[in-house]
């Protein structure tokens, strides 16, 4: 694993330049965007000599490039700022256990969509030719097809209103050796469903297509041929083939999640970080919103790099060696 190793070693050097230049779009972006958030504490009635010793105090008047360096300074130190919403608290203090909250859920989610979905693509491509195959696949993209501000609505009416299954949100925790756990409730069900059936469906029909082309490859017929049972066939060398395409779309799938908890939390008042990044956009929270966005996209780097360094052990013929790439040897 010479050449995995080498690879890590180079993407791990390239984040801090990824992560740089995103810190430096999204400061000035901040800074740059109409209003600040001493106008919206300070309130339209404030006197403009007030904002002005406000913004002097806290370096509001300074060059956006003497304010960037110093909260870059202050990153290298540990220090994340103050939160503008939540007065008088760290925002490391703030952001960390609504990180937590939707992380739970989130995880769920992309363990029931991978591991319901992968098996139905399969079987989708098996039961090519007759309704089976369009019926599985056509039932998760009804799904896929209704977007997530609509849905949201419509399941908190069926299951919490007409049903009164579930309740219409909120999120209730149960603490386990001192820790906060939130998915073993009723309230996580909701959003876990919400999220989970429109992600089924991209999965289950990547992976159809990918099996479709492993089916039709020769060591496929001479696996055959030399008598293997058709489940075994199935197990050990389609599925296997067929996986590492897929593993290309879980950095994908972790974005769109990500983008569907903004509406899931905002609607169903669940107190995570998709709820906290509309807050801190309202008060202009700025400190707040550069480490939201700092946070997320190093996570996002990192389960890239993951699903990368997993090439190697679902397919052994893959190496990442070299500065050209991937090599198979």
């Amino acid at each position: 694993m010479q050449g995995i190793a080498g690879y890590v070693i180079r993407r791990l050097l390239l984040a801090p330049l990824i992560l740089l230049f995103i810190s430096v779009v999204t400061f000035s972006l901040g800074r740059w965007a109409p209003g600040d958030y001493v106008d919206i504490q300070a309130g339209p009635r404030a006197s403009d000599e007030l904002k002005d010793r406000i913004k002097e105090e806290r370096g509001l008047n300074d060059p956006v490039y003497e304010q960037y360096f110093r909260y870059m300074a202050n990153i290298f130190q540990g220090d994340l700022g103050q939160s503008v919403k939540y007065r008088g608290q760290d925002v490391e203090d703030v952001i960390f256990p609504r990180i937590w909250v939707t992380l739970q859920y989130n995880v769920i989610v992309l363990i029931l969509t991978f591991s319901i979905g992968i098996p139905l693509g399969t079987w989708a491509a098996l039961k090519r030719g007759t309704w089976m195959d369009p019926l599985s696949i056509g039932t998760f993209l009804f799904f896929a097809s209704i977007p997530v501000v609509v849905s949201i609505p419509l399941l908190q009416w069926l299951f919490a209103v007409k049903l009164s299954w579930l309740p219409s949100g909120g999120w209730n925790v149960h603490e386990f050796w001192g820790i906060e756990i939130g998915i073993f409730s009723r309230e996580a069900i909701l959003p876990i469903l919400i999220l989970t059936l429109p992600g089924i469906a991209g999965i289950a029909r990547y992976m159809r297509s990918q099996v479709l082309e492993v089916l039709d490859q020769d060591f496929i017929r001479t696996a055959r041929a030399k008598g293997l049972h058709e489940s075994a066939v199935v197990t050990r060398h389609v599925t296997r083939n067929a996986m590492l395409p897929v593993a290309t779309i879980m950095g994908f799938e972790l974005a769109a999640l990500t983008a569907g908890s903004l509406f899931v939390e905002r609607f169903l008042g669940i107190p995570g970080i998709g709820q906290f990044a509309f807050e801190t956009i309202g008060s202009r929270d700025y400190d707040s919103l550069m480490a939201i966005v700092l946070l997320g996209s190093a996570i996002f780097i990192m389960t890239n790099l993951i699903v990368d360094i997993a090439y190697g052990f679902i397919d052994p013929r893959i190496r990442l060696a070299g500065g050209a790439g991937a090599e198979t040897t």
